[in-house]
């Protein structure tokens, strides 16, 4: 699973080939999220995370994120 960037307490990931919708993993010391590109809404959720820095990062790279959607995953959509 790539990582795309190391924040403070999270860390944005990727993995190759994933399923649909499009979204990234923010992983943390206490848990783990999935979190849809578009909406940045929360669609699974382990554990105990503070998701407000990985969301905060996100809201600004939105575009990046999908770039890179689109380049791990193959898909246009």
């Amino acid at each position: 699973m790539p990582r795309i960037v190391r924040l403070a307490n999270t860390e944005i990931a990727m993995y190759f080939a994933d399923h649909n919708p499009p979204h990234f993993h923010v992983l943390g010391r206490g848990g783990a999220a999935q979190v849809a590109i578009d909406t940045l809404e929360v669609i699974a959720l382990s554990g105990r995370i503070d998701l407000r820095e990985a969301l905060d990062w996100a809201t600004r790279n939105q575009a990046r994120l999908r770039e890179l959607w689109n380049e791990f995953s193959g898909d246009d959509a």
